[in-house]
């Protein structure tokens, strides 16, 4: 059997043997790197472990996600504990969505230059810097919908030049579009209805006496309905 292929990775500037393959942070933990902070669903979902890296022989810094990113040989590594970004304090009851509250409570994101920079740092690649031009307008549903699939990880905020914290101006868009002008879907109430009615309670109930395996393959095997992304209806 042939050797494991190892490469060198670089932590806080000290050199450690990793097995090839590894994503940055379970080569991290391979080192001896213990996770306190930054590291949650280790999926891709959660945005908690931010990190910072240097290809070998370049000179700029790149960000990403560390249980998506795998380790190259060569890398510099560093982890972001949290990303600061300060949200601001406000109740959703008092907000008038007539007025631009977005560009009211972040005034900052009328310092955007466009430089895409957002975009490009989001592991989900979201068209971040789209969305803060829809802020800028006042367009709660645009901004809503460009961020829905953002995680809160921060790194888009970690490299932008004017300081915006755009992922508390999309959560604030999405709070005020969900709470003020988005409808009540007649499908949602429909099913609501038949909550209510006990239309699933023999469901549920036979749900609860299952056990761990019999939930696991019932959740793979469950229907999942399918709606395209943009055709979802307000009306």
């Amino acid at each position: 059997m042939s050797e494991e292929k190892m490469i060198t990775v670089y932590i806080m500037g000290k050199a450690y043997q990793v097995p090839f393959g590894l994503t940055i942070m379970k080569a991290m933990e391979y080192a001896g790197y213990r996770f306190i902070r930054g590291s949650g669903c280790r999926a891709g979902f959660c945005g908690a472990c931010a990190t910072v890296y240097r290809k070998k022989g370049e000179y700029k810094f790149r960000t990403a996600l560390a249980c998506q990113t795998t380790a190259e040989d060569g890398m510099y590594l560093a982890q972001l504990p949290f990303v600061p970004a300060n949200r601001k304090e406000y109740n959703i009851n008092e907000l008038d969505p007539e007025k631009n509250v977005l560009s009211e409570y972040y005034p900052e994101i009328n310092r955007c230059v466009s430089c895409n920079t957002c975009t490009k740092a989001c592991p989900q690649e979201l068209d971040v810097m789209y969305y803060i031009q829809a802020a800028i307008r006042g367009d709660y549903r645009q901004v809503s919908e460009l961020s829905f699939d953002c995680i809160q990880c921060g790194l888009c905020t970690a490299r932008c030049p004017a300081e915006i914290t755009h992922y508390h101006v999309a959560q604030l868009a999405r709070r005020i579009y969900g709470k003020y002008q988005l409808k009540v879907p007649e499908h949602l109430e429909k099913r609501l209805k038949e909550i209510e009615e006990g239309k699933f309670d023999e469901e549920i109930e036979r749900l609860k006496n299952m056990s761990i395996d019999e939930l696991k393959s019932a959740y793979v095997q469950r229907d999942i309905e399918k709606i395209p992304r943009g055709e979802v209806s307000d009306e």
